[in-house]
């Protein structure tokens, strides 16, 4: 399963808008988390704990080929996000690789959630999770613009 241009500037958006809005917050997360969180937050109502964990692992599994070091990484029961933490610290001299790392795994949430739940109920979801953020249907999830 490739990922998309889309996902991947939605995902970098997305990520974008998380690092801006926690530098005023304190304890500082990673964007990564923050991003997983929301989504968590707000799938976990839609789908239930174990419809996320297992929409989450398969999104974690398909990431792995491309970021090896989220092998350490792992889905807990609850859904939560264990170990990215510990990447993070690993190569905490190389942001970009870390920065990365949270693109791909988030890019590959993002695209099963468009698979299974179709482009108006992501763009739903995630206008729900960021209602601040600018989701409209004319820069869509796919690219299409009016």
């Amino acid at each position: 399963m490739t990922m998309s241009p889309e996902m991947r500037d939605l995902a970098r958006r997305l990520l974008a808008y998380e690092a801006k809005v926690s530098k005023t917050s304190e304890p500082v997360e990673s964007a990564t988390l923050h991003v997983y969180e929301k989504l968590r937050q707000c799938l976990v109502a839609f789908v239930g704990v174990a419809g996320f964990q297992s929409l989450a692992s398969r999104a974690l599994t398909l990431a792995r080929p491309e970021a090896p070091s989220l092998s350490v990484a792992r889905v807990a029961a609850d859904g939560s996000l264990q170990g990215l933490g510990e990447i993070e610290t690993q190569i905490d001299m190389d942001k970009d690789r870390a920065g990365e790392e949270g693109i791909i795994l988030i890019t590959r949430l993002l695209g099963l959630l468009r698979i299974f739940l179709g482009e108006a109920l992501t763009l739903s979801l995630l206008r729900n999770a960021w209602p601040d953020a600018t989701f409209n249907d004319r820069s869509s999830v796919n690219g299409r613009k009016a």
